[in-house]
C-alpha cells in the first residue's frame, strides 16, 4: 500500500480467532503467557508479544503502525496526550548538560517545559526566530542534541524551511524534531524533508471530533528505542480505548483534512477583504510571507486561520462574544468550527513580551475551521464582524 488514504483504512492489527472485520477494543491491562519460557523470553525481549498494556496493546500497535506508514517512519511510540509526546521525546533522549535549539514560535506548554522544567535537570534551550536560518546554525553548541520546530506554528502560522533546517542538523549531527500537528501526514511529511522525529498531538486533527486525547512520536527504530526505555517506566501510556478511537478516526483523516483546508482557504480569502480585519495569516494565502515555501512543503494549507482585528483586545472580545455557531474553546482540529483568543488562553502563561516575540498580539484570534457548510461558517463570522465598533 502506497497511497495514504488506503494506508489509513487498511492498516489493521492481526485478526483474532473471531475473524472480525473491524478491530475490537482490547480492554486488558495484562496478557497471559503460554508457559514459563514464553513469559521469560518476552520479558527478555527475545520474543515479540504483549506483556502489559503500559508497554504495548494491540489497539495502540494499530494506531502507531498507521502513523508510521503515513509519515514514512520506521517506528513509533504512543502517549496519553500530545504534551506527553513532547515531554517523553526530550526526556527519553536528553540528559543533564544537553542543549536544545528551538524555533521561538512554539506552543505555550512546550515553552514552559523548555524554560521551567528542563532547566531543573540541567538542560538548556536557545530560541531562534523562525525565519533565521543562520541563527539556527549559530545557536548550535557541542552539547546540542536536538533542534525542534513547529511548522505551521501555533498560532501565528509561521512556515519554517524543513529542508534547509534538516540540512543544518545533518551537518552538525543533531536530531531534527518537528511538531506536525497542524499539517498532519496528509498535508506534510517532514521526514521526506530531512526530519528525524515527528511529533503529534492526536487530540487535534487525528481524533478530529473533540472526543479523546493522545499523542505520538515517530522516528527511526534506534531513536524510538531510547524513548521507549523512558516511557515504559515513566508511564505516559495511551489507553487501549483511546487508541481504538484514534485509529478509527485516522480512516477518515484524509477526507476531513481536505475539507478543513478547502473551507479554511475560502474563509481566509474573505477575511482578508473585510474592513474590520487588520491582517490575516494562512499558509496558502499569497500574502503569507512564506507562501512559496508552504506550497513546496504542504499539499494544502490546513484548517487553521489566524487574524488580527482592528481595535485590539476589546474588539477581539466583542468579536468572540458575537459568534453564534463557533465554539469558544481552546481545542482545535474539530469537525466543529472553533474560535480562540491565544493571548488569554493557550499562550496566557507567556509574558506579553514573549507573546510579542512570536507574533501573538492582544487582538489575535485563531480560528479552527470545521466541516460545516462554508457559507454557514462565513455567515457567523460576518455577522459578528458587522457589529464591531472599530475604525
Amino acid at each position: 500500500m502506497k497511497n495514504i488514504e488506503t494506508i489509513a483504512i487498511r492498516t489493521q492489527t492481526e485478526r483474532s480467532s473471531s475473524n472480525e472485520h473491524s478491530a475490537p477494543i482490547y480492554l486488558t491491562s495484562s496478557y497471559v503467557f503460554e508457559d514459563a519460557e514464553d513469559m521469560r523470553s518476552q520479558f527478555a525481549e527475545e520474543k515479540e508479544g504483549h506483556i502489559y498494556s503500559r508497554y504495548a496493546n494491540p489497539n495502540v500497535d494499530e494506531f502507531i503502525q498507521k502513523l508510521t506508514l503515513m509519515e514514512g517512519a520506521e517506528s513509533g511510540w504512543a502517549t496519553s496526550t500530545g504534551m506527553a509526546a513532547v515531554f517523553s521525546c526530550f526526556a527519553g533522549l536528553l540528559k543533564c548538560g544537553d542543549h536544545i535549539v528551538s524555533s521561538r514560535s512554539v506552543f505555550g506548554s512546550t515553552h514552559k517545559l523548555f524554560t521551567e522544567v528542563f532547566p531543573k535537570w540541567g538542560i538548556e534551550t536557545t530560541y531562534v526566530d523562525s525565519d533565521d536560518l543562520t541563527g539556527f546554525e549559530n545557536a548550535i553548541r557541542p552539547e546540542t542534541k536536538i533542534l525542534y520546530i513547529e511548522t505551521p506554528s501555533n498560532p501565528a502560522l509561521d512556515i519554517l524551511d524543513l529542508e534547509a533546517i534538516g540540512t543544518i542538523c545533518k551537518k552538525h549531527s543533531i536530531l531534527f524534531a518537528v511538531d506536525n500537528c497542524f499539517a498532519t501526514p496528509v498535508l506534510q511529511r517532514p521526514i521526506e524533508f530531512g526530519a528525524d522525529i515527528v511529533i503529534h498531538s492526536a487530540t487535534k486533527y487525528i481524533d478530529g471530533q473533540g472526543r479523546t486525547m493522545g499523542g505520538a512520536i515517530l522516528s527511526s527504530s534506534k531513536v524510538i528505542e531510547q524513548i521507549k526505555a523512558f516511557a515504559r517506566h515513566s508511564g505516559p501510556a495511551l489507553s487501549p480505548f483511546n487508541a481504538w478511537v484514534l485509529s478509527k478516526s485516522i480512516e477518515t483523516l484524509p477526507l476531513r483534512i481536505e475539507r478543513h483546508s478547502e473551507n479554511a482557504l475560502k474563509i481566509a480569502e474573505r477575511l482578508e477583504k473585510h474592513p474590520s480585519i487588520k491582517s490575516v495569516r494562512y499558509p496558502f494565502l499569497t500574502s503569507h510571507p512564506n507562501y512559496e515555501l508552504a506550497k513546496k512543503q504542504m499539499s494544502l494549507g490546513g484548517g487553521i486561520v489566524s487574524f488580527e482585528i482592528k481595535g485590539g483586545i476589546e474588539a477581539g472580545k466583542q468579536f468572540l462574544d458575537g459568534l453564534k455557531m463557533f465554539s469558544l474553546t481552546a481545542n482545535l482540529g474539530d469537525t466543529r468550527s472553533i474560535a480562540t483568543h491565544p493571548a488569554s488562553t493557550t499562550h496566557s502563561k507567556l509574558s506579553p513580551e514573549e507573546r510579542g516575540e512570536v507574533g501573538i498580539t492582544d487582538g489575535l484570534v485563531r480560528l479552527s475551521i470545521g466541516l460545516e457548510n462554508c457559507e454557514d461558517i462565513w455567515q457567523d463570522l460576518e455577522d459578528s464582524l458587522t457589529f464591531l465598533n472599530v475604525k
